[in-house]
Order: C-alpha cells, then sequence, then structure tokens
C-alpha cells in the first residue's frame, strides 16, 4: 500500500473539482485495510473514503487522508428456490453490479440502473430512483471500524435507511469503512411500474411517433428503459462536470400541501410510505434557475435539479449556486431544500 502526498482529485470526483489531498490512497484488498488502520497518516488526520465520487463536493484542498475503494469482486453468496443473495465488493462500480443481476435474470434491482457510483457509497446514500429505494433489496453491510479495524456485519434494520439516509451518515459518519453488501434478490418475476415516468415510457403506444410498448420479459426491459430515461434527462459527467441530483426531494404534511395548492394548484406531489414528497426538480424550475449559466457553473437545461461545472468552476461557486437556488425556493414557497450532495 503507498500513501502518496498533495495528491490531485480532480479526476476522482464527478464535479471535476481541481482540489489536492494532503494525502491519499487506494484498498485493493483486505490487507491492505489492516494495514491502512496503524498508518499515522490515516490515524492522526481527518480522512474521507471516496468511491466513484459521484455525491460529493470539494470546497478547498482536503488537509487530511483520502481513501479509495477499490475492493472488487462479485458473487452469488446463495439462493433458494424463489431468492438468490449476491455479494458485491464496496469498490465495485454500481452499473456493473446491476447488469450482473439483470443478465441474470434477477428482480429487484433494476429500477436503480445507470446510478453512478460504487457499491460502497449505496448504503452511506439509501440510493433510490423510479420507485425503488436500496433498503427494498439491502440484506446487510460489511463494515471495517476504523478505529479498531475490526469488522462488523450490520443487518438491514441497523443500517437504520431513511429517505437518501442511513445511519452511516449520522452517528456512525466516518466510522466505519463499508467493504462489502449483501442484496436479496427474486427469482420470480415482480417489475415495480409505480413510478409514473417510467411506466408512460414502458407502455407509449407503439403508433406514436415516439412510441414503444415494451412488453416486460425480463428485468433487463426495465433497467433498459431506465438507462434511457436517465442518460436522456442528466449530463455525462465526463463531458459535463455534475454529481446528479444535487437536491433531496422536499417532505411535507398534509395541511402543508394543502395550504401550498390552494396557491399553486398545479404542484405535483407524490406520497410514498405515507410520506408527501414535493419534487426538488419542479420547485427550482418554477424559481426559473432551468438553465442558468453564470461564469462556469449553471443550472442543467434538461434538469433542475442538477448543477453543472461547465470547466473550472471552484466548488464554492458552486455551493454559491446552490445557495441562490435554496433562497429563491424559500422565498417563493417556504419550502427549504437540502442538498444531497456531501459538501466538503
Amino acid at each position: 500500500m503507498k500513501i502518496l502526498k498533495d495528491y490531485n482529485l480532480k479526476d476522482l470526483n464527478t464535479f471535476g473539482v481541481d482540489v489536492k489531498a494532503k494525502f491519499f490512497t487506494e484498498i485493493n484488498n483486505e490487507e491492505d485495510l489492516a494495514e491502512l488502520f496503524v498508518q499515522e497518516e490515516f490515524k492522526n488526520n481527518q480522512r474521507i473514503f471516496l468511491g466513484g465520487g459521484s455525491n460529493i463536493l470539494f470546497t478547498k484542498d482536503f488537509d487530511g487522508m483520502v481513501v479509495l475503494n477499490k475492493l472488487k469482486g462479485i458473487e452469488i453468496a446463495k439462493e433458494d428456490f424463489e431468492n438468490v443473495w449476491v455479494r458485491s465488493f464496496g469498490g465495485e462500480f454500481w452499473q456493473d453490479l446491476v447488469t450482473f443481476i439483470v443478465n441474470n435474470g434477477y428482480w429487484g434491482i433494476e429500477n436503480l440502473a445507470f446510478i453512478p457510483g460504487t457499491v460502497g457509497a449505496t448504503p452511506i446514500q439509501n440510493i433510490g430512483a423510479y420507485g425503488v429505494e436500496l433498503k427494498d433489496i439491502l440484506e446487510n453491510v460489511e463494515a471495517f471500524e476504523v478505529e479498531t479495524g475490526k469488522n462488523k456485519i450490520f443487518s438491514r434494520e441497523e443500517c437504520e435507511l431513511g429517505y437518501r439516509d442511513s445511519v452511516f451518515k449520522n452517528k456512525l459518519k466516518g466510522k466505519y469503512f463499508i467493504s462489502a453488501i449483501t442484496l436479496k434478490l427474486s427469482k420470480i418475476p415482480k417489475p415495480n411500474l409505480s413510478y409514473k415516468i417510467l411506466k408512460e415510457y414502458l407502455e407509449k403506444p407503439a403508433s406514436s411517433a415516439d412510441g414503444n410498448k415494451i412488453k416486460i420479459n425480463s428485468p433487463k426491459d426495465i433497467s433498459d428503459a431506465v438507462t434511457f430515461i436517465r442518460q436522456n434527462k442528466l449530463p455525462n459527467p465526463k463531458i459535463i462536470g455534475n454529481a446528479g441530483s444535487f437536491f433531496k426531494n422536499v417532505f411535507v404534511s398534509k395541511e402543508q400541501l394543502s395550504n401550498l395548492l390552494k396557491v399553486f394548484p398545479k404542484m405535483p406531489y407524490f406520497e410514498e410510505d405515507k410520506v408527501i414528497k414535493i419534487p426538488a426538480g419542479w420547485l427550482i424550475e418554477q424559481c426559473e434557475w432551468k438553465g442558468y449559466k453564470v461564469g462556469n457553473v449553471g443550472v442543467y437545461e434538461k434538469q433542475a435539479l442538477v448543477l453543472v461545472n461547465y470547466g473550472g468552476a471552484t466548488g464554492g461557486e458552486i455551493v454559491d449556486l446552490s445557495n441562490k437556488i435554496i433562497k429563491s425556493v424559500k422565498e417563493k414557497f417556504g419550502l427549504e431544500l437540502i442538498p444531497e450532495v456531501n459538501i466538503v
């Protein structure tokens, strides 16, 4: 294991912000982990664990150690007549895991296709898309306690998964290195078409100009549809720096919703697990930020939830833009936008 100094992180964060880490190392196996925990540079400095760098915004050089998770491997841990348990190391790219699972015909993960980042980051964020969250298929999380180096297996319940939230973002933030996760998938077809956009795309009549009328024969049919939708509304971070959705959707009470609809009758909302959410992208768009550009930063023209670095932007410039958006939404709707991205 090598520890590097003043390491440039521009290529390791999807915003493409040009910053450096005081110390940097890669973890390629569990022997590296054991060695890492006793290093003075690790013990005596603040640290950040990186995967795909797709949910982080650096606002300055990091005065500590950045640890890149490159643990690889996917395997079928066990199976029975109805289910299969798939274990993946944290350094695998999430989409590679999705591809492995849907190509084997297992159901449950297909709605989460084409989400950037690595497997190890997914339980921290409890990733979700198109009516499905990681908590719906997560069996357990394997992690090493950074202070002791001891391995612990967290059950799904112990992960305390919420909307883009988990125990690893709160009381255990920075205290564990996630090495692997196990997912429970179904061998029995269980397509989830609860999300309106996905359902409409799949069921659009073939007679229409852009129709497809896709018959769902496998989970790959759904994952392909999700991938197509995401590719058409989100910018490729290799071309335009971004971290996907920058803000969380907004939770409101029934009373708040009722009052809002009196003033904004066309306001969209959806109820999930007895929680009412207002799409943050719609709120931002109504404040006329969609397509906005100033200097090197802006709001993506096809999706108001996405803040972008057109090249050369600092993390501070992106934060300044996000704060202006938060302020305008608060003034117009009385609602507070909360960043989904981890700002460092």
